[in-house]
């Protein structure tokens, strides 16, 4: 499934995240809204636990 500008905004508006994250994050998932979500927090929290130890 194609990305889709409307699809990222979509994103934007309920994650608050970032738009090329949104666009990797809904192609990582073929386009799954509820997935995307799910990678974002994954990815949040793993940058936010990598940033932990400092």
């Amino acid at each position: 499934m194609s990305v889709t500008a409307a699809l990222v905004k979509e994103l934007r508006e309920k994650s608050g995240a970032g738009m090329m994250d949104c666009k990797k994050a809904l192609g990582e998932t073929d386009g799954d809204m509820d997935a995307a979500i799910d990678w974002l927090r994954t990815k949040g929290l793993a940058a936010a636990a990598k940033k932990s130890g400092r």
